[in-house]
């Protein structure tokens, strides 16, 4: 995700996201309550109603900025529960058009979400599931660079390559693959920036999820914040370890939603 910073370094607001760019997550879960008591614990985040189009729905806040999006499913509804990526669009319908044209799949939308904008939810040719949010009143995340912001969208997927190619060509970006024998990496960059990444990971794909996007969300600490999420009931996927990034664990909450803890340098 790109950041926004003022003139002294600090955390700042977005004006505006470029297209391709990840604007906004969201995830869908059966317990609001509970995943809401659980974040708030997690990121100090705080909660006020969001557009209804898909049943109940709130955004969380830091210091009164949106970062995220929770939503509920309909009970009848038995879906993979995990944090969805929203990539921005000029036009949703257009973006939505393009990826049905390359192989993707539209599962929801476009519709309109009240004046916050408009938005379509589908998937890659490999079946990872991502957003596309063309921005009205609501531009997305409102601030990053500080705890409990999104800071980075990974898609863990089979291979790079191919659905890079889908990528680029629904939403404009530039790639940048790590030429490695043993580490299948591409970066997506937009206007010279990086946005996201595709991790390629063969046979090492989880069976029960199959290709997916992975949210990073900063912490002061990663390993002061796997203590408090296994309190909460959260769960360790990976331990911590440090990386090219910072320190970074991969985690799911009590539903079984997974992502990633980054503590950066």
């Amino acid at each position: 995700m790109t950041e926004a910073r003022g003139s002294d370094g600090r955390p700042g607001e977005h004006a505006r996201y470029a297209p391709g760019t990840p604007c906004w997550v969201s995830l869908m879960v059966h317990g609001m309550a509970a995943t809401q008591e659980f974040y708030a614990a997690l990121f100090g985040w705080e909660f006020r109603p969001g557009p209804q189009q898909l049943g109940p729905y709130v955004r969380a806040l830091l210091d009164g900025r949106e970062v995220a999006g929770i939503g509920q499913l309909p009970p009848d509804r038995h879906l993979p529960i995990a944090w969805t990526p929203y990539l921005a669009s000029d036009d949703a319908h257009r973006t939505a058009e393009t990826a049905r044209l390359c192989g993707g799949t539209i599962g929801v939308g476009p519709l309109d979400a009240g004046e916050a904008g408009r938005m379509a939810i589908g998937s890659d040719p490999t079946g990872a599931v991502f957003g596309i949010w063309q921005a009205a009143r609501h531009r997305g995340t409102a601030v990053s660079g500080m705890p409990g912001t999104p800071v980075w969208n990974e898609l863990v997927t089979f291979e790079s390559a191919t659905v890079a190619k889908f990528y680029e060509t629904v939403f404009g970006y530039e790639e940048e693959p790590v030429v490695s024998a043993d580490f299948d990496y591409v970066t997506l960059s937009v206007e010279g920036r990086a946005v996201a990444g595709i991790h390629g990971v063969g046979h090492a794909l989880p069976r029960d999820r199959g290709p997916h996007w992975l949210t990073y969300f900063e912490v002061a600490d990663t390993d002061e914040a796997l203590l408090r999420l296994t309190e909460l009931g959260g769960h360790v996927v990976k331990p911590a370890e440090d990386g090219e990034r910072g320190r970074v664990a991969t985690v799911t909450d009590p539903e079984g939603a997974r992502f990633c803890l980054l503590q950066r340098p």
